[in-house]
């Protein structure tokens, strides 16, 4: 029996002719066995599936099969690579049963279910389409592209909020920077939280606003402090007689008239753009975004450096309580730390002379 010859030559001999279809039946019997003891192997389960896999690919590497059955070969394997969650390989060998078959519906399934498992949305609908001009009453690719269409409506939505959140935060940055005002790294986020500035339809600053109680370190909260807002004005809502005297304040120096603002006068550096747009973003549907833009890497421009107040002087500087919000974030030695701060003392306190003195600091 003539078992190999020559490249490029050809039977010649009735004989050789015999012998090669012999070959040729042995290998397509051999492919044959081999697939449908792949296709065992699958019905025994998941502890079977790589067997299933090696009778495939073995098959396949017989190449003794006709086009329409290597692709149900290939159609078969991605089965199997789908269960197994090897979704790249899956999606290659429907693609190569495609080729060998277009019309073979269950490649064209497989390839939907593989590209939707990478989330390769496009692809999904391009496998599902095809799929169903083939076959146009299969109800499991009528069912795909549903799930598909409502994919690409919930990512488009999806896409739909994050540009405007981006676009948001980016309103909101150039609102800042065009104020002059001076934005480093946030602190006292364990207290701050989430709680960002909103810019308003009149192009209006509101800032959520931290105070701290410096004699006791205790904190609270304006949750929405306008830029052309006096702080007297909260200050008489906050320290009215209506409102109960503060938890920790036995001896009730806290009182209307006795208490005053201060703001930590120090140096620092204002955030690049990119790094404020993600502090901004935090919390928001557009907090995952990867990149913002190469403009938004610039430093935030600030009208004058901020640095610590001048030798012998206190780092606390007394708010005016007369002033607005915006005038006072404006002081060329206020760096806003990503919300702005503000320390609440009491003249009557004990503690007043040490904290004006400049003897306190924050504790570390």
């Amino acid at each position: 029996m003539a078992l190999w010859m020559e490249t490029g030559s050809e039977p010649n001999t009735q004989s050789e002719i015999a012998d090669l279809d012999a070959i040729t039946a042995l290998k397509e019997s051999a492919a044959l066995e081999l697939k449908e003891k792949g296709n065992q192997y699958v019905k025994l389960g998941k502890k079977h599936y790589a067997d299933a896999i090696d009778c495939y690919t073995k098959a396949i590497n017989q190449k003794a099969l006709s086009d329409p059955e290597n692709s149900v070969i290939y159609a078969n394997r991605a089965h199997v690579n789908l269960l197994l969650g090897n979704y790249r390989r899956a999606l290659m060998d429907a693609q190569e049963a495609i080729k060998l078959c277009p019309t073979n519906v269950k490649a064209f399934y497989r390839a939907v279910k593989a590209s939707l498992s990478l989330d390769l949305l496009g692809e999904a609908k391009s496998y599902c389409e095809n799929g169903l001009e083939r076959d146009p009453n299969n109800e499991e690719l009528k069912k795909l592209a549903r799930q598909i269409d409502a994919q690409n409506s919930e990512r488009e939505h999806h896409e739909a909020q994050v540009s405007k959140a981006v676009a948001t935060a980016k309103h909101l940055v150039s609102a800042i920077e065009n104020r002059g005002l001076k934005i480093g790294k946030a602190v006292f986020q364990e207290l701050t939280g989430l709680r960002k500035p909103i810019l308003d339809t009149n192009n209006i600053l509101h800032w959520p606003v931290l105070l701290l109680y410096a004699e006791v370190m205790s904190s609270d909260f304006i949750e929405d402090f306008c830029e052309t807002d006096i702080f007297s004005a909260h200050l008489d809502m906050m320290f009215s007689e209506s409102c109960p005297p503060l938890p920790w304040d036995k001896e009730n120096n806290y009182t209307r008239e006795a208490v005053e603002l201060y703001y930590e006068a120090g140096s620092g550096v204002c955030l690049p753009k990119a790094k404020f747009l993600s502090y901004l973003l935090e919390g928001t549907v557009g907090s995952h975004v990867e990149s913002i833009g190469d403009e938004e890497k610039d430093v935030i421009e600030c009208s004058h450096d901020v640095t610590s107040a001048g030798k012998g002087s206190s780092k606390w500087v007394k708010v005016n309580e007369k002033r607005t919000l915006n005038d006072v974030l404006k002081e060329p030695n206020l760096m806003i730390p990503g919300i702005p701060v503000f320390y609440v003392v009491s003249k009557r306190s004990s503690f007043y002379k040490e904290f004006r003195d400049g003897k306190w600091s924050l504790p570390s």
